[in-house]
């Protein structure tokens, strides 16, 4: 058998802490980004932040995304909120129980017979019900994964800013009243709120 030959002492050295040395090349790199999604905001960014989720919050407590964020057994309908028409009840999916799903009459598209329509329409998880909630509870359940659809805050973006049973709100047909704002300007204060730090709200009670 051959002698080995031996090592230069630097590639020793490298062998013996090049390891250490990428890991602690990496920390370094990532190191900033993710301590600034853990810095607290600076007052004039959670001013900001409260600032664009009222925005925000004008657009979430409107008839057309509060008529199927319920807390209730069934959806409503109308500016009044009123129980929808035909009983029509929420079941175990939140699409209807037999006989009556909600596919069997809202299709795809508005239809123009008036009834409303949109891609995978159906009531929001009763987890995800904003009725009754202020500012600050309405803030808190967005940023809750166990209520709001097990999304991170950019997958919350990317649902209100592009989901197409999402933006039925601002063309909801017939003569229905879109939801305040265009869906442009919701999504400018979307992620103003998410890029200075997500504040909610004082409580009010």
């Amino acid at each position: 058998m051959l002698p080995q030959p031996s090592l230069p002492w630097f590639h020793v050295a490298l062998g013996a802490t090049g390891a250490l040395g990428l890991i602690a090349a990496t920390l370094a790199w990532t190191a900033p980004d993710s301590l600034a999604s853990n810095r607290s905001p600076s007052a004039a960014d959670r001013d900001r932040s409260i600032a664009a989720f009222r925005q925000i919050a004008a657009v979430l407590r409107h008839p057309r995304c509060l008529n199927c964020h319920t807390v209730t057994e069934f959806p409503r309908q109308g500016n009044e909120r009123r129980r929808h028409d035909m009983l029509v009840m929420r079941g175990h999916d939140d699409h209807g129980v037999a006989a009556m799903r909600c596919s069997s009459c809202h299709q795809n598209i508005n239809q123009p017979n008036g009834v409303p329509g949109a891609p995978n329409w159906g009531l929001a998880p009763l987890a995800m019900g904003w009725e009754g909630l202020d500012d600050h509870a309405l803030a808190e359940a967005l940023k809750d994964p166990a209520r709001n659809g097990r999304r991170s805050l950019e997958q919350l973006y990317e649902h209100m800013a592009h989901d197409e049973l999402v933006g039925w709100g601002w063309q909801p047909g017939a003569s229905r009243d879109p939801v305040p704002l265009s869906r442009n300007e919701f999504a400018q204060h979307l992620r103003e709120w998410i890029d200075t730090g997500a504040v909610s709200p004082p409580a009010t009670r």
